[in-house]
């Protein structure tokens, strides 16, 4: 048997409800605070292996103050020997010696795992922030601008394959490493500091948007309000716009007017001159705020506009790197995602199993979150069975991805399957996820 530091939570506690919820939701003061009371480990003992102030500690578990911290989670993660999905992280090292484990929970070998995410649980999200960068040159050119770009894009491909957990410093690297080049460069005309100066409010959204999907709400909303200044700063309306359109996403969760308006203001950006898949973009984010709000006619019509603008797509017409995956695949999802939020269900499910069929696993993180909603409209629909052979399919995916939002969208779904625990396939994504 491996060694269990003294703070290890046993299996028991592991299996309740309450420690989940406060793990999916990052409440580490609930967490601490069960720690006390069902396994007897003392805050004193917590605050020496987390490397935390023992008066922190108790503040936590008084329902005061977060952790929000990405490298702080994963200190408890370890010390507490958290496996890495209930905590939104990838597979922590220790579990290697304990893969066994893993495949139980999902019944599945584990064969969808690339080397790059096999090699994420080994460390290589803490040294993608140390990746070469080329020296600027003496005066900032367009060229060179024109390198951090492409250099851009292809970063942004890592958000294809791995969480926010593991992008959130690489994004973030970049923007500190552009505002330091902004600030103290030599330029050969102005319109190349414009140029450079939208970079970076691209660069803030990219890093924003792993944030977000890292549990860090405040960070994410920050780096979208540095976005939404720099795009104004440069005269991009197509970034202001996205800009305007990420703050929104973020609002859904504490003021949906706010995040409406916000959507509302990012498609007036929108000209004869907007590409057509960052009108499409910003027409989904206006539907999904109007669909979380509850007004069903916004929402179908801005999914309308955005049908409209992927429509007259056209085949060689130049489109931001930044929004070219806007297509009609991911206009099917919005539009199954808004339905299932209206309680629409009859709607809802045939987009989301059309566009779900066309839809790579290999983007695990986002198959599995788009999976929930059509969980989630199954439910609705009262096909309790089909609901929980969709959530096998995305616990199958969320293994291994550094975000929290996936477990976030299925506990509740778990939870809600409980009613129907008599039926076989229910009983059986129950287990899996109890043992």
């Amino acid at each position: 048997m491996s060694y269990q530091p003294p703070t290890a939570l046993p299996r028991d506690l592991l299996d309740d409800a309450a420690l989940q919820h406060a793990l999916t939701a990052h409440d580490f003061g609930t967490v601490f605070r069960l720690a006390r009371e069902r396994a007897g480990i003392s805050y004193s003992r917590i605050a020496t292996e987390c490397d935390i102030k023992p008066e922190r500690v108790g503040t936590l578990a008084r329902g005061r103050g977060r952790i929000s911290s990405f490298g702080k989670i994963v200190q408890i993660a370890d010390a507490l020997r958290l496996p890495g999905h209930m905590a939104g992280l990838a597979p922590r090292p220790w579990e290697a010696d304990g893969a066994p484990a893993l495949q139980d929970w999902t019944g599945h070998d584990m064969h969808r795992r690339t080397v790059l995410q096999v090699a994420t649980a080994t460390g290589l999200a803490a040294a993608l922030p140390a990746l070469h960068h080329a020296t600027p040159p003496a005066r900032i050119t367009t060229s060179f601008v024109n390198r951090l770009r492409e250099r851009t894009a292809r970063l942004r491909r890592l958000d294809d394959i791995l969480g926010g957990g593991d992008t959130y410093r690489v994004y973030l690297a970049e923007v500190q490493r552009t505002k330091g080049i902004l600030h103290r460069g030599s330029f050969t005309g102005d319109d190349v500091r414009r140029q450079l100066t939208a970079l970076l409010a691209e660069q803030a959204q990219q890093a924003g948007w792993s944030a977000f999907d890292s549990g860090r709400g405040k960070e994410a909303a920050d780096l979208y309000r540095e976005s939404r200044a720099y795009a104004q700063e440069s005269g991009d309306a197509d970034l202001y716009g996205n800009s305007l359109a990420f703050l929104a996403y973020g609002a859904l969760a504490h003021d949906r007017r706010t995040a409406v308006t916000f959507a509302q203001d990012s498609c007036a950006t929108i000209t004869s001159r907007t590409p057509a898949t960052v009108r499409a973009l910003l027409y989904e984010r206006l539907a999904w705020a109007c669909a979380v709000d509850g007004q069903a006619d916004g929402a179908e019509s801005a999914l309308d506009s955005a049908r409209d603008a992927v429509e007259r797509t056209q085949d060689g017409e130049p489109q931001p790197d930044w929004s070219v995956w806007v297509d009609r695949t991911e206009l099917g999802i919005m539009t199954g995602r808004c339905w299932t939020e209206l309680a629409r269900p009859l709607r809802a499910v045939p987009a989301l199993t059309d566009a779900l069929d066309r839809y790579p696993d290999e983007y695990a993180r986002d198959k599995a979150l788009y999976l929930s909603w059509l969980a989630e409209a199954y439910l609705g629909a009262g096909e309790a069975e089909q609901a929980a052979v969709t959530i096998g399919r995305a616990l199958d995916l969320a293994v291994g991805v550094s975000s929290i939002r996936p477990m976030q969208r299925i506990t509740p779904l778990l939870h809600g399957l409980r009613p129907h625990k008599g039926l076989p396939q229910v009983r059986a994504v129950l287990d899996r996820v109890a043992s």
